[in-house]
């Protein structure tokens, strides 16, 4: 669990050195770090009802202190009434200290407030060292007031890192304290 540091103070005090002698880096180059968290909330209903797009981008700029772009349909679609130009969704890419900051509420308080929560998954890295992750509900997010809410969204967190495997990516993200699932063998040796 991550203490009362801040993570950029973590990365630089405790994951540097760690990854440095883990992996045998010569180089402080070659240490992975964070490059971005980018936050995707995909809204099909908003084709009918514009107003759920409104409520997602407010919620969105509560969540993560900036404000989000509108994401629209490149092509038509009659099969669900979608019109080229129409919203379909809201985005937002937050770097540097925002972006920290945002991973210390994900971590620190977000994901623990998940019911029955026994860790991140492991296996949604893409194989170049960037890890997503799908939360159901935005009402996880201590800014959000559950009575203000109208319809319950749940939203993509991409986090992308410098890291060439996604083993790598794997060990910064546990050392800035991302909880993950321990596997079944894992469990059953110990």
């Amino acid at each position: 669990m991550p203490t009362t540091k801040d993570m950029k103070t973590r990365y630089e005090e405790d994951a540097i050195p760690a990854l440095k002698e883990k992996f045998g880096y010569t180089n402080k180059h070659q240490i992975p770090k964070l490059v971005k968290i980018v936050i995707n909330m995909g809204l099909g209903e908003a084709v009918q009802n514009v107003k759920v797009l409104d409520s997602a981008v407010s919620e969105l700029t509560k969540i993560s202190g900036q404000k989000p772009i509108v994401n629209r349909a490149k092509k038509s679609i009659a099969t669900y009434k979608l019109r080229k130009g129409m919203p379909i969704g809201t985005n937002v890419t937050l770097r540097q200290d925002r972006m920290y900051d945002f991973l210390q509420k994900l971590v620190c308080i977000v994901l623990p407030r998940i019911r029955d929560f026994r860790g991140v998954n492991d296996r949604s890295f893409d194989g170049r060292g960037n890890y997503t992750m799908g939360l159901k509900e935005q009402i996880l997010f201590p800014e959000i007031k559950y009575d203000d809410v109208e319809v319950v969204k749940g939203m993509d967190i991409t986090i992308v890192t410098t890291a060439r495997t996604d083993e790598e990516a794997k060990a910064l993200l546990a050392e800035l304290g991302m909880p993950f699932k321990k596997r079944q063998q894992q469990a059953q040796a110990s």
